[in-house]
């Protein structure tokens, strides 16, 4: 469960998108044979985010209590939706599967980039995802830009911004403005 405060506040519920069809697995382990195999760790994730999120409210009510600020009480989050027994392994061709929508929680490895755009800690440098390589463009890391940018409540408008910025690039390459059509 998550919070945004983003156009007015409301809350991020991946258990109620799993309700309306989502569907929600654990960390991505590995891909073998063309198949994603995850770890069984979903509704440990889930429960994990919903405490955290029942955490903030808890010190947001103590804060409202101790300084007597007459505001409504917030309710606590009670999860709508429990995961059935994990899938451990998936063969997305057969499931169907043809994009992948957002994916989160991984840890960068950027090893197999062979570029001079990197820090000395192994991170690519970049001013709100524009790297000092002509062309080259990160995103979703998080504090792209703002505390959102590695989150999905963020990384649309840092989508839109590079999008501006590619098409800029590229119509300096081509001598002519590009349109790129970005929705958020």
């Amino acid at each position: 469960h998550y919070l945004t405060g983003r156009d007015g506040g409301r809350d991020i519920d991946l258990r109620r998108f799993a309700l309306e069809g989502m569907k929600l697995y654990g960390r991505l382990e590995a891909i073998s044979g063309g198949r994603l195999q995850f770890r069984d760790d979903l509704r440990q994730n889930l429960d994990s985010a919903d405490a955290v999120y029942n955490g903030i409210c808890g010190l947001i009510d103590k804060h409202i209590a101790e300084n007597k600020i007459d505001a409504p009480a917030g309710a606590h989050y009670s999860p709508l939706w429990q995961p059935g027994a994990p899938v451990r392994a998936l063969d997305p061709v057969a499931a169907g599967i043809t994009s992948v929508i957002c994916a989160t929680g991984f840890h960068s490895d950027w090893s197999w980039v062979d570029l001079p755009v990197f820090d000395g800690a192994g991170y690519p440098t970049h001013t709100r995802g524009v790297t000092s390589m002509d062309g080259l463009y990160v995103l979703g890391l998080p504090w792209l830009h703002s505390w959102g940018s590695g989150r999905f409540v963020g990384v649309g408008r840092d989508a839109a911004y590079l999008a501006t910025r590619i098409g800029e690039h590229l119509g300096v390459r081509r001598r002519g403005p590009v349109k790129l059509d970005v929705a958020v």
